[in-house]
C-alpha cells in the first residue's frame, strides 16, 4: 500500500454530522472573519502571481493534512509560505472545522478521502483529489516519467514513496514556477529530481521548453493536467494533447475538464461562478460540448489529437434530460 492508497472510513453517523455542523454555525463568525481577510489578501496580492485557483487545491490539501485523513508535509509548508496567505485566516476559517472533526470524528464530504460516491459541483474538489492519486497510483509505475502540467502549488512531486521515484518535470506559467521554487526553498522541501520549466500555454511553446529541460519522447510517460483546461483556448487544449500524443505509446494524460453547460447555463449559480473567476483575472474559456453522452463528445476530441479515450468520471448525473457540468478522464497513446 503506498501513501496514495490510505483509506479512510467515510463518517456517516448522522449524530456526528450534527455535531459537527453545529460547531461550525456556532463558530461561523470566525470562520467568516478568516474569509474575508483570506479572500482580501488573495486579491490585494494578485501581482505576486499566486493565482487563486492554484492556492484553493492546496489548501484543501493543507486541511486534509491536519486531519489526517491524507498526508502531506510539502502542501502543510508550503501554503503557510505562500506570500499572499494570511496564517491567521487559514486558521480561523478551517480551525472550526478541525475542532468540530475531532469532536466528533465527521467529515464534510468537500474533504473527505478517498472520496467515494456521486460527484457534484460542491464536493468535485476532493473527488478530483482521489482522481488524480489513483492516476498516479495506477500508472506510475509503468511510465519512465512524470510530467505535471499547469502545476501550480501542486506538491505530489514532493510526497512520492522512494519506490516511486521517476525524473519529473513541472511546467506553470515563469512567473508561478518562480515563486514556488523560492517557497518550496523557504519551506525547506527537497527538490531534488524534479524540473522546473516555466512556459505559458498559450503564448509559448511549452513542449519544446520540455524536451529542452531534458524530457524524453521516446520514454512512455504519465501526465497530469489539473484544474486547467476551463482557462486555456481550445487550440491551446488541442495543441496540449496533440503534442501529448507524440510522446511514447503507453503514455498517459490524466486531465479534468468544464462542459459548455458551465460557460453558457444562465443559472445564478453559474453566473457567479464565471463572475468571480473573472474577477480574478482567471475567466472560463473552454468547454467539452455537453450533449448527452459527453463520453462520445471527449472521444471524437482526443481521437482527433491523436489520443485514445480511456475513463471518465461525469461531474454532476448525465441523462437525456440533464447534461452534466465537466468531468475526470484519462486518455493513452497507443
Amino acid at each position: 500500500m503506498t501513501e496514495f492508497d490510505q483509506k479512510v472510513v467515510s463518517r456517516r453517523d448522522p449524530i456526528a454530522e450534527i455535531i459537527f455542523y453545529v460547531v461550525c454555525i456556532v463558530l461561523f463568525p470566525a470562520i467568516l472573519v478568516g474569509y474575508v481577510i483570506w479572500i482580501g489578501k488573495l486579491y490585494a496580492g494578485r501581482t505576486s502571481g499566486v493565482s487563486g485557483t492554484a492556492q484553493g487545491p492546496l489548501s484543501a490539501r493543507w486541511f486534509q493534512h491536519q486531519l489526517g485523513i491524507r498526508r502531506d508535509e510539502p502542501a502543510n509548508r508550503l501554503l503557510m509560505a505562500l506570500p499572499n496567505t494570511s496564517q491567521l485566516a487559514v486558521w480561523l476559517v478551517f480551525g472550526p472545522m478541525l475542532l468540530a472533526y475531532r469532536l466528533c470524528g465527521y467529515v464534510p464530504p468537500a474533504f473527505q478521502y478517498p472520496f467515494e460516491g456521486k460527484v457534484t459541483l460542491n464536493n468535485q474538489a476532493s473527488a478530483r483529489q482521489t482522481f488524480y492519486d489513483k492516476a498516479v497510483d495506477q500508472n506510475l509505475a509503468d511510465v519512465a516519467q512524470f510530467v505535471i502540467l499547469g502545476a501550480g502549488f501542486d506538491t505530489r512531486a514532493f510526497r512520492l514513496p522512494k519506490q516511486q521515484l521517476v525524473p519529473t518535470f513541472e511546467v506553470d506559467t515563469p512567473q508561478t514556477m518562480a515563486i514556488k521554487q523560492e517557497v518550496l526553498k523557504m519551506a525547506g522541501i527537497d527538490l531534488a529530481g524534479v524540473t522546473f520549466v516555466a512556459a505559458n500555454f498559450e503564448k509559448e511553446d511549452w513542449f519544446k521548453r520540455l524536451l529542452d529541460a531534458g524530457f524524453e519522447t521516446e520514454k512512455p510517460s504519465l501526465f497530469l493536467w489539473e484544474g486547467v483546461t476551463p482557462y486555456l483556448e481550445r487550440e491551446a487544449v488541442e495543441d496540449t494533447f496533440r503534442n501529448i500524443a507524440s510522446v511514447a505509446r503507453g503514455s498517459v494524460i490524466a486531465f479534468d475538464y468544464f462542459t459548455t453547460e458551465i460557460l453558457e447555463s444562465q443559472s445564478l449559480q453559474m453566473r457567479l461562478i464565471r463572475a468571480s473567476l473573472q474577477a480574478g483575472g482567471e475567466p472560463l474559456k473552454f468547454g467539452i460540448d455537453s450533449t448527452p453522452p459527453t463520453s462520445e463528445r471527449l472521444a471524437e476530441l482526443l481521437r482527433s489529437c491523436g489520443l485514445s479515450f480511456r475513463e471518465q468520471h461525469t461531474l454532476g448525473k448525465e441523462t437525456e434530460g440533464k447534461r452534466s457540468l465537466g468531468g475526470f478522464a484519462t486518455a493513452v497513446v497507443d
